[in-house]
This record gives structure tokens, sequence and C-alpha cells, in this order.
């Protein structure tokens, strides 16, 4: 049970992090088209994301897969990018039937990406671990526990200013999306492949 809990702290910790916050901005992208009435669909997102994150350590502590370090580290600002400029498919169009399945699929492999870009500092915790389910198991718990507090947060955010401040949800959309754009525009540039 504690190394259940040590890993479920190592996964709070892994995305509650504001000094390695690539994965509070990909939220924040993934969370803001989303109001508390379509929480499901955002905890959905979520939990596939998740559950895609922590495939690839599977892959990788099983030593199934071994990627290049340096481009996946170039990927996840990538993925943050696609997914707040995706969220302008929601300013454009009102209806939330925005390409949901593109959604998923999108999330699904972004989660794969962000796994790979954790997995070898992951691998080197486990090295010595003779049973590699319950560290995978209590890390995925901390990850989605920390996830749903991000959502949280953002849907929060969103009722404030769309249902207390009265600001137009594609206004809304489109200004969190063009900040969270500039945030990750010096990570693409600092993590550019050379």
């Amino acid at each position: 049970m504690q190394e259940f809990l040590f890993y479920i702290k190592l996964g709070l910790n892994h995305v509650l992090d504001f000094g390695a916050y690539d994965h509070i901005l990909f939220l924040s992208a993934l969370a803001v088209p989303f109001t508390f009435k379509n929480w499901k669909r955002v905890l959905i997102l979520a939990t596939i994301f998740t559950v895609a994150h922590c495939t690839s350590l599977a892959l990788s502590v099983y030593e199934a897969v071994t990627v290049d370090v340096g481009l996946i580290e170039f990927l996840i600002p990538v993925t943050i990018l696609l997914t707040a400029l995706f969220n302008f498919a929601y300013v454009f169009k009102e209806a939330l039937d925005v390409g949901l399945f593109l959604h998923v699929l999108a999330t699904a492999f972004f989660g794969l990406i962000h796994g790979f870009g954790f997995s070898n500092y992951f691998k080197m915790l486990m090295a010595e671990e003779e049973d590699k389910i319950t560290p995978l198991l209590g890390f995925a718990t901390g990850i989605e526990l920390s996830q749903v507090t991000i959502i949280l947060a953002i849907l929060t955010l969103a009722f404030v200013v769309l249902d207390v401040l009265k600001v137009k949800r594609s206004i809304f959309i489109a200004v969190t999306s063009i900040l969270v754009i500039a945030i990750t525009i010096p990570l693409l540039i600092a993590t550019f492949p050379m």
C-alpha cells in the first residue's frame, strides 16, 4: 500500500508541477471549450489521455518501445499547440458536436506522446521493482486525480467568465487558446530538434 501511495503522489506531482507546466497547458487547452454542462465529455477526454499516457509508460517500462527523448520533448508542445488550435473549431461552430471522434483520437495519441516524455525517469524509478503493475496503476490514479483537479479549475473559470461576467463563449475560448499558444511557442523553440 505504501508503494501504491508513493506512485499516486508521484502522478499528482507529475501533472501539478508548475515547473513542468506542459501537462497543465495541455489540459487547459483540452478543457477550455467545455462547461460544467459538458463535464462528462471533458472527463472522458482526460481519462483517455491518462490511459494513453500510462500505456506509453507501460510500453517503455516493459521495453516494448524505445523512443527518441529529444523528439518527444519537441512533440509535447506540438500537441499543446494543436489542441489549442483545434479549439477554434468551437469558436466558429457553437454546437459541441465538433469532431468528438477526432478529439478522442487526437487526445489518445497526444497522451501516448506525453507518456513517452516521462518514460525514462519512470523506468529508472521502477528499475528495482519486480511488480510493475502496482506502480503503473498508482501513477495512473495520481495523474487522473490531478487532471480532474485542473479540469475543475478550468470549468470553474469558464463558469465565472461565461455565466457571471457574461463574456461570449467564443471570445473566452479564443482568448484562452491564444494565451495557451503564446505560452507554448517558447517551448516549441526551446525543444526544436537541431
